[in-house]
């Protein structure tokens, strides 16, 4: 097996991140999850990764593609083809853990510029080449997994050499980015400007700007600095029917806002370029907030009249009694002291004076709620670590544990039905199977009208753990569908939650993504079957 990577990754094969990120469980987590789920496997380290099957790429399209990005931009090496192969979702780890590299690409591509991209995807067309671009590798929604049979080969379209800051316009408070740059390099690179973006989704650290463009992302400082797409001024896409420039001025009335037709695009109608984003003055002071309410549905009520009320802080997060007690155990085996109920984080950032004002509007609103402060300490704790989640996923794994996340979005008047149904679906569903799980949600994306729900589920894995979540994702996106909820609130559609789309935008709506289609990618050669179903399904 050839092991040189003339590409590289910036994750591990087998998991989220870096190999020094990860960690074992505490033997106080351990033991919990072995008296209360029966998790109780012994930890397993990752062994050498699995060999690809030969590549298919013919040499005629290689040599073709090689002119265009040049013989050190193309590579075919083991290593990097199962790097790029699939995302980070469970399922997609339990796939590549096991051995399975059905959807590895033939090469992995890495194009420097727009019209690298341009030649790419007209050769591809030409030659019968699927194409999936690949930002950060982030995606668990199997927006990395094509439906790629009947092409001669598929391509990774890593983007990663495109990663200039390309202008700022200090005046309009914008700036320009080529798609590649990763979070930590966009914020390194807006801070000598005074300046930041303020997007900080838990896939910060390897996720990229076009990735958060193709997939709606939103950050977890949402609150105070918006949604990705809310941030999006223009963009340019590269499609195989030529480029598509999107955005003039902040807002305008020149017919139906085409720039969201390109954003959640999921790379299935074209390769995002360049991303003109709003950005803003760096915070001189953050500060993050414990509180504690008595239950999570008092803590919905608070939310809802923080955001009614005008007085949202720059983060708003609230766990429910599961995540909290779950949280709580930890701490005692850590021998410290926190509040039962359910807690609240909130996060003010902006200048002293700023943050003094917001807090002291929220201040009537959380004792109108019968808040309780536990100072400072909770927030820095999740300030600390709001990175590591995935990280725990992957060591739950190690020991025969299934975790998976789901989440949601709905108005404040259905939340708590959507937050039940949610529940009892995985509950029943892997009860059901023989494997009870525990359900741990929060909240931590709040509007006007309405806030996110994201479920942690976690249980023993099963003979065929990958039977085992599709029946519990079958009966959770039913629930979903069932209860008002929008199958996905920033994860994407992929492949994954395309079965629940057409309940979502109805008929008429696939049409219209399928016509959207058809002219700017008439082969299909870009991620087929993500967002939008083959022509031939």
């Amino acid at each position: 097996m050839t092991t040189e990577s003339r590409v590289g990754s910036s994750m591990v094969w087998w998991g989220w991140g870096t190999a020094e990120g990860h960690a074992p469980l505490p033997d106080s987590i351990r033991g919990l999850l072995s008296q209360a789920l029966g998790i109780d496997g012994e930890p397993t380290a990752p062994g050498a990764p699995p060999t690809p099957a030969p590549s298919r790429l013919a040499q005629d399209a290689r040599t073709r593609l090689e002119v265009i990005v040049g013989p050190d931009a193309c590579s075919t090496t083991d290593a990097d083809r199962v790097a790029h192969t699939r995302g980070k979702s469970t399922p997609d780890l339990l796939k590549i853990r096991g051995g399975d590299l059905t959807d590895a690409p033939d090469a992995v591509l890495t194009p420097a510029s727009h019209d690298d991209v341009l030649a790419i995807l007209a050769t591809c067309t030409e030659e019968n080449v699927a194409v999936v671009p690949f930002g950060g590798g982030t995606s668990v929604v199997g927006g990395l997994a094509p439906e790629a049979d009947g092409f001669a080969a598929t391509i990774a379209l890593d983007l990663r050499r495109m990663d200039a800051l390309v202008r700022i316009d200090e005046t309009s408070m914008t700036a320009t980015f080529q798609p590649g740059v990763r979070g930590p390099a966009a914020e390194a690179l807006l801070a000598p400007h005074g300046l930041t973006l303020g997007h900080f989704p838990q896939s910060f650290e390897h996720a990229s700007l076009g990735g958060y463009a193709a997939t709606r992302s939103s950050g977890q400082a949402s609150a105070g600095y918006g949604r990705f797409d809310q941030m999006i001024v223009a963009l340019t896409l590269a499609t195989p029917t030529g480029t598509w420039t999107l955005g003039r001025g902040p807002h305008n009335a020149a017919g139906p806002d085409l720039r969201h037709v390109a954003i959640g695009s999921e790379g299935a109608f074209g390769v995002v370029t360049e991303v003109t984003v709003a950005v803003r003055a760096a915070p001189a002071v953050r500060r993050y907030e414990g509180w504690q309410v008595p239950s999570f549905a008092e803590g919905v009520e608070l939310l809802r009249a923080l955001a009614q009320g005008g007085a949202l802080p720059t983060i708003a997060r609230l766990s429910d009694e599961m995540e909290t007690g779950v949280g709580l155990a930890n701490a005692k085996a850590a021998g410290e002291q926190t509040a039962q109920g359910c807690y609240v984080m909130l996060g003010f950032e902006g200048t002293a004076e700023q943050n003094d004002a917001r807090r002291a509007a929220a201040a009537p609103v959380l004792k109108a709620a019968g808040a309780s402060s536990l100072g400072d300490e909770l927030g820095d704790q999740w300030l600390e670590g709001r990175f590591h989640g995935p990280y725990l996923r992957d060591a739950l794994l190690d020991v025969g544990g299934l975790v998976e996340t789901v989440e949601t979005t709905t108005d404040w008047a259905a939340l708590p039905g959507l937050y039940e149904a949610v529940r009892a679906a995985a509950v029943e569903s892997l009860s059901g199977a023989g494997t009870p799980a525990i359900v741990l949600c929060h909240i931590s994306h709040v509007y006007r009208t309405g806030a996110s729900l994201y479920f942690t589920i976690v249980c023993k894995q099963a003979d065929d753990p990958l039977a085992q979540w599709a029946a519990a994702k079958q009966a959770i996106g039913d629930a979903i569908v069932g209860a008002g909820g929008s199958i996905t609130h920033h994860h994407a559609v992929g492949t994954d939650h395309r079965p629940w789309l057409g309940a979502e935008v109805g008929d008429v709506g696939l049409r219209v993504l399928r016509a959207i289609k058809d002219e700017l990618d008439p082969a299909g050669i870009l991620n087929p079957g993500v967002l939008v179903a083959r022509a031939d399904d």
